[in-house]
């Protein structure tokens, strides 16, 4: 998408859509286990799994709340910015998390500026924990951004709490379902709501009839 490096407003989430579902569907081709929307937004999650044929597509805000309730009743998400609070809070009502979301801070950073200073973004980072733990009850934290990569264990050896690092826990979550695919056969469901659009329309319709080539990507195996 040219010379797009975040996705915090959802003009920018909109231009990603169709080549999110391209990609999807090209994964599912070459036969990958698993794909990870590099998002907390997780933008088209539910449309990328219509897709996904038998593979599993995840996405960190759903993973790292999975996560973070194993361990703790209530979280709080730290985001960058104030706007951010509206499209991530429908979407953990959505997921059905909303009655253990303790509240969102913002530290008021976007997501490129996140890796610019580390010492200034791990001090932001420390100072809306700390409120959201003292004023906001959470037990558990989740950065609200795959860009604060890097600072979960300092936050975390600090106030002796769970900090999930979402871009850690939906790659754990991602690999877990590939195992469990594999092991055990448990795939995407296609009943129901679930079902994957027909193949005769899709041709009809003259989609996905090129191979989408993929920028950057990393494989797993």
């Amino acid at each position: 998408m040219g010379k797009m490096d975040k996705l915090e407003d959802r003009t920018y989430n909109a231009r990603i859509a169709t080549e999110l579902i391209k990609e999807t569907r090209q994964a599912s081709v070459e036969g990958f286990d698993a794909l990870v929307i590099g998002c907390f937004y997780d933008p088209f999650l539910l449309d990328s799994r219509e897709i996904s044929g038998d593979m599993i597509v995840v996405g960190p805000c759903y993973s790292s709340i999975e996560i973070a309730l194993k361990l703790s009743n209530y979280f709080s998400v730290i985001i960058g910015q104030k706007k951010w609070q509206h499209e991530m809070q429908s979407t953990i009502v959505e997921y059905g998390f909303g009655e253990h979301l303790a509240s969102f801070r913002d530290v008021g950073m976007t997501v490129p500026e996140f890796q610019k200073d580390h010492n200034l973004t791990e001090k932001k980072l420390m100072d809306a924990t700390r409120l959201a733990i003292e004023e906001d009850g959470a037990e558990s934290i989740i950065l609200g951004c795959t860009l604060e990569f890097g600072f979960f264990e300092k936050i975390q050896n600090k106030f002796n709490i769970p900090v999930i690092d979402p871009s850690i826990a939906s790659l754990k979550q991602a690999e877990q379902a590939a195992i469990l695919k594999n092991q055990f056969g448990w795939k995407p469901s296609r009943q129901w709501i679930t079902e994957a659009p027909p193949e005769d329309d899709m041709d009809r319709f003259g989609l996905f009839q090129e191979d989408y080539q993929f920028g950057n990507r990393i494989i797993v195996k």
